[in-house]
């Protein structure tokens, strides 16, 4: 069993020569372009018509109507929310009064994803808060488009190094030195033969 765990440590596990086409070969970029920027711009519909209403931006009234309706529980039929220690979660929010900043956050962030995805800027990160942000919305009893665009965007994060290609990430991941630019160019030096020693040296 000891022997089992004894793990070199340069080994690594190889993606499927499927799987390394889809999320790490540029020649897919176009593809996830496409799937980003109608993202991107569905997110920042969204976030432009909550930013210019003071119901998410001062009040924050907005939001707290849909944590309110959220948490109801109906005399007859199902609840919105189906798992106990979530409304509970929403509960604690409503109690506190944190709709009023959370609602800002809200807004403000579905324009700044929007605008990532678009201009392909760290589209990993922004594809990230956008999963996370559909995920609460399903939670909350909100299924819409939300299921759709969680799927698109965790596509997306597992694509994040080539995603990005055809964007403001071709020039951001470069100055960050990852994923195309530090390469192990060690791997490709080929070992110049030394001359034998003279006879007599």
């Amino acid at each position: 069993m000891a022997n089992f765990f004894n793990f070199k440590s340069d080994r690594t596990v190889e993606d499927p020569p499927f799987a390394k086409f889809l999320f790490s070969d540029t020649r897919m970029s176009p593809v996830w372009t496409v799937v980003r920027v109608l993202l991107g711009l569905a997110w920042l519909d969204a976030g432009l018509h909550k930013v210019t209403e003071a119901g998410w931006m001062v009040t924050g009234e907005s939001l707290l109507g849909f944590w309110t309706r959220a948490v109801a529980i109906p005399e007859t039929g199902r609840p919105a929310i189906t798992f106990d220690w979530y409304r509970s979660f929403l509960q604690g929010l409503i109690d506190s009064g944190s709709y009023t900043w959370f609602a800002k956050l809200i807004a403000v962030g579905e324009v700044m994803i929007g605008l990532g995805l678009i201009l392909g800027a760290f589209v990993g990160i922004a594809a990230l808060f956008a999963a996370l942000m559909n995920w609460n919305f399903i939670m909350a009893g909100s299924a819409s488009s939300n299921g759709l665009f969680l799927v698109a965007a965790i596509v997306l994060v597992l694509a994040w190094k080539n995603a990005g290609y055809i964007g403001a990430d071709y020039f951001l991941l470069r100055w960050l030195g990852t994923p195309w630019s530090r390469r192990n160019t060690t791997q490709n030096l080929t070992p110049v033969p030394q001359p034998s020693p003279a006879a007599g040296d």
